[in-house]
C-alpha cells in the first residue's frame, strides 16, 4: 500500500500522474504502560488442522519446531500488572480489544497435527485516513478522502536460533474490517494467523531441507530477544482546511499562464493520519500515532531542440502548522514556471568535464540516504549467501568507507531541527523496540549497521530500527540520519575553496548542482566561473562517478549550512546534510533521444481562439 510520502526538494512523478508517499511517525505523549514477565518459548502440538486445544506443558526452547513433541513449552503468560495495563488501553479502543483477546486465543488454541506451537506471534493493524487533492493548469482535476485498514500476522515456529521465517513463512497480510466492530477484527485476524500458521510450517521444512545441503562456518540466530514494550499513544487526526488547501492547488497550477510554453503544470496536496497498533506474545501492546502533510508542484516543457525539463519541487512536514500558506506556495510555482524558462533557455552541456563539483545541501542529501542511509542497514543474508549484510557496505565494517572529518548519526528520536519537523523521527520501532541514538560512521569508520530483529554477524540485539512499510514486513532503516563535519565551512567559503581549484587544475570553470532528479542526473546544474564567480544556469548533463568510492575518496570539504530532507519512499527517514565538495567528478552530455516537439501550439490563453 503506498501512503504519502515526499521530500523537501525533487521527486519523481508517478505513473498515476501523483506523488507516491510513505506513512510517516509522529511520536508524543507516549504513557508507558509497563512490561510483560517473561518472553515466549518454542512449544508443540498434536492435532489435526488448525483448531481449539489445550496448551502444552513448559519446557526448554532448544531444538528445531518440527522435531519438537509435546512436552514442550506453549507462549508466556504476561504479568498481573501488564494485564491490567493492557484491560485499561483495551475498554478504550476496540482495536487493541481484538487483537489482544485475538491473540490470547491463538497463544491458547493455535495447533495443528505434526507441526509445534508457534513460540511467537505478532499482530500489526493499521488505521489510514489520507486526504488527495491535485489540480491542473487551474483546475481541481482529484479531490477526495480514502479510510482503509490494513493487517499483517506473523506465526513463527522453531525458537530464536532456527525458525519458520523464511520464504511464504513471513507473515499474512490482508485489509481489515474499517468499522470498529471487534468480531468483525478477530474474524480477520483468525483466518490470517491460520494462513500464517499453515504457511510458518511449510517454510520451516522447507528451511530446514535446504539447511542439510550446506555446510555453514559462521551461524547467527534468526530472531533476536527483546525486552517487551508496553506504550500506548494519542491517536492522531487529519485535521486541516480543506477549502483553503484546495484553492491553493488551483491558484498555484493557474500560473502557468505565465509562459505558454509550459506542458504541465500541476499541484498536490496529500495528507495522511495512521494510527499503528502493535501487539505479540512476547507481551509488546503498542499505539502510536502519525501524521503527514505533503505539497508537490510539478511543471514540464521541452527547450527547441526537443529536450524534456522537468521541476518536482516537493515539501513534507509532520504539522499542519507547517503547511505553505497559499502566497508562499504560489511563489514557489512561480518560480518553477520562471526556471523552466531559463532551463529551456540555457546552453548543453557538451564536453567532457573532470574536475571540482560542488553540491548545494540538498543535492547532499539525495548522495547522504542513497549511498550511506542504505547501505547502512544491517540486512541478514539470505541462507548460504554468506558475508555479514547485503549492499555496498556488507564486507565494510571496521574499515573507512568515508574521509576522516566525517561522522554520520543515526538519532531517530530527534523530533525537530532548527524549527522544522523530522517526519523520519520515532521513540520504538515496529517491532516494538525503544531506539537511541547509533554513531554509524566515526571519523570515517564503520562502526555499527543499523539493526532490527534479525540478527547479523557481530550485532546479536536489535538497536531499535526495524521499520515497516504498510502492511509489509519490518526491514532495518535509518530514521534521522545526520552527516557532521569537521572543520566545516560556510557556503561562501566553500564555493572560494571550488574556484580555487578550478584556477589550480588551469580550468575556467568549475559545476555545481542544486538539486537531482536522480544520483547521475542532475536537475538544476550550474556553470561557476573562475574569474568572477558568476553562475550559468546549464542542460543535458549526466554526473558519473558519484559512487561509494568517490564519497570515500573524493569528497574533501562540507558547509556548515544542514538541510533537513524528509525522505520519499516506502518507509520513513529524514537525512540532514551540509553542501558537499569533490575534487573530481566526472559530468558528461546527456545523449539520450529528444522528444518531438508538439505538432501545433498550446491553445491561446484568456480566449476560445482556434
Amino acid at each position: 500500500m503506498n501512503i504519502l510520502r515526499a521530500r523537501g526538494s525533487e521527486t519523481r512523478r508517478s505513473s498515476t500522474g501523483m506523488f507516491e508517499f510513505a506513512a510517516v511517525v509522529l511520536v508524543g505523549g507516549v504513557a508507558v504502560l509497563g512490561a510483560w514477565s517473561s518472553v515466549a518459548r518454542a512449544g508443540a502440538t498434536q492435532a489435526g488442522v488448525a483448531k481449539t486445544g489445550a496448551a502444552q506443558s513448559s519446557a526448554s526452547q532448544n531444538g528445531s519446531g518440527a522435531s519438537q513433541r509435546s512436552g514442550m513449552p506453549a507462549i508466556a503468560s504476561p504479568s498481573s500488572t501488564v494485564l491490567a495495563a493492557q484491560a485499561a488501553a483495551a475498554n478504550s479502543d476496540p482495536i487493541l480489544q481484538a487483537m489482544l483477546a485475538e491473540l490470547t486465543r491463538s497463544k491458547d488454541q493455535l495447533k495443528m497435527e505434526s507441526v509445534a506451537r508457534p513460540y511467537y506471534i505478532e499482530y500489526r493493524i493499521a488505521d489510514i485516513e489520507q486526504f488527495d487533492g491535485e489540480a491542473e493548469f487551474g483546475s481541481l482535476v482529484a479531490n477526495q478522502r480514502v479510510h482503509v485498514r490494513t493487517l499483517r500476522a506473523v506465526v513463527r515456529i522453531g525458537n530464536y536460533k532456527q525458525d519458520s521465517y523464511f520464504g511464504q513463512g513471513q507473515g499474512e497480510s490482508d485489509y481489515a474490517p474499517v468499522e470498529n466492530d471487534v468480531y468483525a477484527l478477530r474474524h480477520a485476524l483468525w483466518l490470517a494467523t491460520d494462513t500464517a500458521y499453515k504457511a510458518a510450517g511449510e517454510a520451516l521444512a522447507a528451511k530446514q531441507a535446504l539447511m542439510k545441503t550446506m555446510t555453514l562456518n559462521e551461524t547467527v540466530d534468526d530472531f533476536a530477544h527483546a525486552e517487551p514494550l508496553a506504550a500506548v499513544g494519542p491517536l492522531a487526526k487529519l485535521q486541516f482546511d480543506e477549502s483553503r488547501v484546495t484553492h491553493m492547488l488551483e491558484v498555484a497550477s493557474g500560473t502557468y499562464r505565465e509562459d505558454p510554453e509550459v506542458q504541465l503544470l500541476g499541484a498536490s496536496a496529500r495528507f495522511t493520519v495512521v494510527n499503528e497498533y502493535f501487539i505479540n506474545s512476547e507481551g509488546s501492546v503498542t499505539r502510536r500515532g502519525q501524521t503527514l502533510f505533503a505539497t508537490a508542484l510539478t511543471g514540464s516543457t521541452q527547450a527547441k531542440d526537443g529536450m524534456r525539463l522537468d521541476r518536482s519541487p516537493a515539501w513534507l512536514v509532520a504539522t499542519p502548522e507547517e503547511i505553505p500558506t497559499e502566497a508562499v506556495f504560489v511563489a514557489n510555482a512561480r518560480q518553477v514556471v520562471a526556471t523552466l524558462k531559463q532551463l529551456r533557455e540555457a546552453p548543453v552541456v557538451d564536453e567532457e568535464y573532470r574536475g571540482p563539483v560542488m553540491l548545494s545541501p540538498d543535492a547532499s542529501s539525495d548522495v547522504l540516504a542513497t549511498l550511506i542511509g542504505d547501505n547502512a542497514a544491517g540486512r541478514k543474508t539470505q541462507p548460504g549467501r554468506g558475508g555479514r549484510t547485503v549492499g555496498q557496505f556488507a564486507s565494510a565494517f571496521k574499515s573507512r568507507v568515508l574521509p576522516p572529518f566525517i561522522s554520520v548519526v543515526d538519532d531517530p528520536t530527534q523530533s525537530t531541527f532548527q524549527g522544522h519537523s523530522l517526519t523520519g523521527s520515532y521513540q520504538f520501532d515496529d517491532d516494538g523496540v525503544r531506539v537511541a541514538p547509533v554513531t554509524v560512521i566515526e571519523k570515517g569508520q564503520l562502526i555499527n549497521y543499523l539493526i532490527g530483529r534479525q540478527p547479523i554477524p557481530d550485532f546479536p540485539a536489535s538497536n531499535g530500527h526495524d521499520l515497516a512499510p504498510l502492511g509489509g514486513a519490518p526491514q532495518p532503516h535509518y530514521g534521522v540520519l545526520t552527516l557532521h563535519g569537521s572543520d566545516a565551512m560556510s557556503p561562501q567559503e566553500l564555493k572560494q575553496k571550488l574556484i580555487q581549484m578550478c584556477k589550480d587544475q588551469g580550468k575556467t570553470y568549475a559545476y555545481r548542482v542544486e538539486t537531482f532528479g536522480g544520483l547521475t542526473s542532475p536537475r538544476l546544474l550550474y556553470r561557476v566561473w573562475a574569474n568572477d564567480g558568476h553562475e550559468e544556469l546549464v542542460r543535458g548533463a549526466l554526473l558519473n562517478e558519484l559512487d561509494i568510492r568517490g564519497l570515500r575518496n573524493d569528497l574533501v570539504a562540507v558547509g556548515n549550512d544542514p538541510f533537513v530532507s524528509n525522505r520519499s519512499g516506502a518507509i520513513p527517514g529524514t537525512v540532514i546534510s551540509p553542501s558537499m565538495l569533490f575534487d573530481e567528478l566526472e559530468i558528461r552530455r546527456d545523449d539520450r533521444a529528444k522528444v518531438k516537439l508538439p505538432e501545433y501550439g498550446a491553445p491561446p490563453l484568456g480566449g476560445s481562439g482556434k
